[in-house]
């Protein structure tokens, strides 16, 4: 059945082209149910399929999600080992569907951390999915914006100790260049999940002058009509960037 607020999305025509999700509240929501917290993580992987089909059926060009951070390393090793497994069984089970979609998926962060299984099964369905045109989908994993921003640093201060760069030739393109991000336009639309009002150092550079989209919905519970509602809270917004709105 049609959705009611897909129709006023495509009416409005005024999609964000980047959407960014920070999905947060599996633990939460495992946890309010008297269930290890593993299970919390096994349930949001529904949302993450409806929010890459809610973004395709919008008409949204890519899609960011905040899949796991540097932060999280710090966690409970049982539980790290959880999420490891869980990227692998969602990177063997969703590539070909993905790629039945077009989606094209690329996994972004510091993936020298992750181990060998995950490593493999997250390059097998970039690589499975590689020419996908519906949607551009982000999995930021190992990931952390200021760490993001470091690397950045050093990959082009080494740029200027090799003499291949000089320092006053660096602006913002060459910095935006350096980061896991080259190339994609920063975010539109930012959703976070579970009611919190931070951004958890997740691309601290690209959200410059994103919308923000703050739902109490804990990320199991988050579904495409969720995600239709930011984008249409999104429609309603003038977004100035800085300047005088126009009289």
């Amino acid at each position: 059945m049609p959705s009611d607020r897909l129709d006023r999305i495509r009416l409005a025509n005024d999609v964000p082209s980047h959407v960014a999700v920070i999905m947060d509240g599996n633990g939460r929501w495992a946890c309010d149910r008297g269930l290890p917290r593993h299970l919390g993580h096994r349930e949001g992987m529904k949302s993450v399929r409806e929010a890459i089909e809610g973004a395709v059926d919008s008409g949204v060009n890519i899609l960011t999600l905040f899949a796991f951070s540097t932060e999280n390393w710090s966690r409970p090793a049982q539980e790290v080992s959880a999420l490891m497994v869980l990227l692998q069984l969602y990177a063997k089970k969703e590539g070909t569907e993905l790629r039945r979609q077009g989606v094209e998926v690329h996994v972004l962060g510091d993936l020298e951390r992750i181990d060998g299984p995950t490593r493999s099964a997250v390059d097998a369905i970039v690589s499975k999915t590689r020419g996908g045109t519906a949607l551009r989908l982000n999995l930021m994993i190992s990931y952390g914006g200021r760490e993001e921003i470091l690397r950045a640093a050093r990959i082009l201060a080494d740029r200027v100790a090799q003499g291949s760069l000089s320092v006053e030739d660096i602006d913002e393109d060459e910095l935006a260049g350096a980061l896991f991000t080259p190339g994609v336009p920063d975010p539109d639309l930012l959703i976070r999940t579970s009611g919190e009002y931070r951004i958890s150092n997740f691309m601290l550079w690209q959200l410059a002058y994103t919308e923000l989209y703050i739902t109490d919905v804990l990320w199991p519970d988050f579904d495409r009509e969720h995600l239709f509602d930011a984008i249409l809270n999104f429609q309603r917004r003038e977004r100035r960037f800085g300047r005088v709105a126009s009289e």
